[in-house]
């Protein structure tokens, strides 16, 4: 179906934003994760149609270039949910499923959490309720997975990661595509700010979120390197509404690209459930 590439202003900034999807569809937005953008839903986007969702991919802030602010609390998370809130007004859309993956998840559990009139149902994809992380820190392995956040909030963060091209990203599971995109002038700066903005001072504060009570599933890949097993089970615990839990197995965590399929299906799923 044809894609409707929008630029949509909030806050001074100017955001990247892709509708698609039958017209008269219910609506899923789908927030990305660090460092990819909404390319990452490309090989999603296409069956969530074919289930009948209309869907909005957001470049979110950092990621947007029109939304690159210098100020890293320009990036905290009542900012990035304000965006998202934002851009459903501007398209009109009262109501909508929230998708997210990575960094994505946390804003849409923050979302899904404090705004139950907004959003009919909530998918999170590798990332659990932040309460939920937090208890993993102390009852599983979510620490030492985690230790990557203290030298992406460090100010050489850019330089170690950009080093020999791109190496480290490239690691990471990136394509030529998006490691590129990554050396435009102020795009992987933005997409740390979230992690200098959010993982730095009093850091509970930040990420606390309240219980969500809206539908919710909770989608985790058991090869993820980064995000364990205990953050995304005792989520839980914080979803008091209808819940699910789905892992999806041999896959890391870049669920959206390699298990485009499945991140589908469960979505689709999630909204035939309303």
């Amino acid at each position: 179906m044809e894609t409707e590439h929008l630029t949509i202003d909030h806050d001074g900034l100017s955001f990247d934003v892709h509708l698609s999807g039958p017209a008269r569809g219910p609506v899923a937005v789908l927030l990305h994760g660090f460092p990819v953008d909404s390319r990452c839903w490309d090989e999603v986007i296409p069956r969530l149609h074919e289930s009948g969702l209309r869907t909005v991919a957001i470049d979110q802030r950092g990621y947007s270039p029109g939304a690159r602010p210098d100020a890293v609390d320009d990036y905290a998370l009542d900012k990035l949910t304000g965006d998202v809130l934002a851009v459903l007004g501007h398209l009109n859309i009262a109501y909508s499923m929230v998708v997210g993956h990575d960094w994505g998840g946390i804003v849409a559990w923050h979302l899904a959490a404090k705004n139950p009139d907004r959003f009919t149902s909530l998918v999170a994809i590798s990332t659990g309720h932040p309460s939920a992380a937090r208890d993993a820190l102390t009852a599983g392995d979510q620490r030492d997975k985690s230790s990557y956040i203290k030298w992406f909030v460090q100010p050489d963060a850019e330089e170690k990661l950009t080093a020999d091209g791109g190496s480290v990203l490239r690691e990471f599971g990136l394509t030529d595509d998006e490691i590129a995109s990554l050396l435009e002038p102020g795009a992987l700066t933005g997409g740390l700010n979230w992690y200098r903005a959010n993982f730095t001072g009093d850091i509970a504060t930040k990420l606390a979120c309240p219980p969500v009570e809206i539908p919710t599933t909770m989608v985790w890949s058991d090869q993820d390197p980064v995000l364990g097993r205990t953050q995304a089970e005792l989520s839980g615990r914080y979803a008091y509404g209808d819940y699910r839990y789905s892992v999806i197995d041999g896959v890391d965590h870049w669920a959206p690209q390699k298990a485009p399929a499945a991140v589908a299906s469960e979505i689709a799923l999630r909204s035939s459930m309303f």
